[in-house]
C-alpha cells in the first residue's frame, strides 16, 4: 500500500513571516525574495518522508526544486501544478469569499486522485478544515505563518497519518 502523500506549502510554513529570533532560521535572497529558511525544516521533512510522500503544493512549483529543496537540505520533490490550472468538471465549488484561499483544493484533490494526504499550508478555508475533520484519509494543518512549520506540527503528522478510508465510505469525495 503506497504511503500517504504529504502536501507541503513554502510560505509561511518553510518560510515563515517573524519567527522568533532564536528559532533557527537563516535569511537567503531566492529569485529576489528575502526568504528565512531552516535546516531543521529539512531535517524534519526527512523524517516525515519515512511515512509520507512529499510533494510540494506551493505557488513557487518548480522552483521549490531549484531554490529552497537544496536550501534545507532536500532532494528534489514532485510538484503540484497551480499555475494554468482549469477548472474540470467535477472540481468543489469553492465559495466566492473563498476564491483564493482555496484555490489550491481542486488541484490538490486531482493529484491524490483518492489516495489519503496530509496538507500543511498557512492558507487553508476553515471550512476544508472542518469538513475533513471526521475523514480518515485527509489531514488539513494550518500553520500560523509568523512561526512556520514547529515540531508539535511534524509529532501530529506522525502520530496520526492519513489512511485510506474503509470500503463503502466516502473515497476522495472533491465537495468536502
Amino acid at each position: 500500500m503506497p504511503k500517504p502523500l504529504l502536501f507541503l506549502d513554502v510560505d509561511g510554513v518553510l518560510n515563515p513571516v517573524c519567527p522568533h529570533p532564536d528559532a533557527g532560521f537563516d535569511p537567503h535572497t531566492l529569485l529576489g525574495y528575502s526568504v528565512l529558511l531552516s535546516a531543521r525544516h529539512g531535517r524534519w521533512l526527512r523524517e516525515l518522508a519515512g511515512v509520507y510522500d512529499l510533494v510540494w503544493a506551493t505557488t513557487w512549483e518548480e522552483h521549490a526544486n531549484e531554490h529552497i529543496a537544496p536550501a534545507i537540505g532536500l532532494d528534489p520533490l514532485p510538484v503540484v501544478r497551480f499555475t494554468g490550472y482549469v477548472p474540470q468538471p467535477g472540481d468543489p465549488r469553492v465559495p466566492l469569499m473563498e476564491l483564493f484561499s482555496a484555490a489550491k483544493w481542486a488541484p490538490l484533490l486531482r493529484y491524490a486522485a483518492g489516495r489519503p494526504f496530509a496538507w500543511v499550508d498557512d492558507v487553508i478555508p476553515t471550512r476544508l478544515i472542518r469538513n475533513s475533520l471526521w475523514r480518515r484519509d485527509r489531514l488539513l494543518l494550518r500553520i500560523d505563518p509568523g512561526q512556520g512549520l514547529e515540531r508539535r506540527h511534524v509529532e501530529r503528522l506522525l502520530a496520526t497519518p492519513p489512511r485510506q478510508a474503509a470500503l463503502g465510505g466516502l473515497r476522495g469525495s472533491a465537495a468536502s
